[in-house]
């Protein structure tokens, strides 16, 4: 009888705790409007001062990479799409696309 009725007890508390957790994680929460997500203007300036200028070699870098190994990938008849995309398209896009102080995208 004891360990039906903590059994039961124990499954209360963690429906308990489920359900509250589900409840705080709520996006639709009125408080969360409130939050500013925007970049701060030292997030805006190390980007601009150093991640840009950064970027901006790895893109020009992979370019030079590219194009070396262009062709040997078209001696082996093999397309060279993904080396573009990670050596040229994706270090452009993080340079020229992404708005100012965001890091991650």
């Amino acid at each position: 009888m004891k360990s039906r009725s903590f059994v039961i007890s124990a499954l209360v508390t963690a429906a308990l705790v489920v359900g509250t957790a589900n409840a705080q994680s709520d996006s639709s929460s009125p408080y969360n409007d409130s939050l500013d997500n925007s970049p701060s203007a030292g997030a805006m300036a190390f980007d601009l001062i150093v991640v840009r200028p950064i970027s901006l070699v790895a893109t020009v870098l992979g370019s030079g990479l590219f194009i070396l190994s262009l062709p040997l990938a078209l001696v082996q008849r093999d397309a060279p799409i993904a080396a573009a995309n990670k050596l040229v398209v994706e270090p452009a896009r993080y340079t020229f696309d992404r708005p100012l102080g965001v890091m991650e995208q």
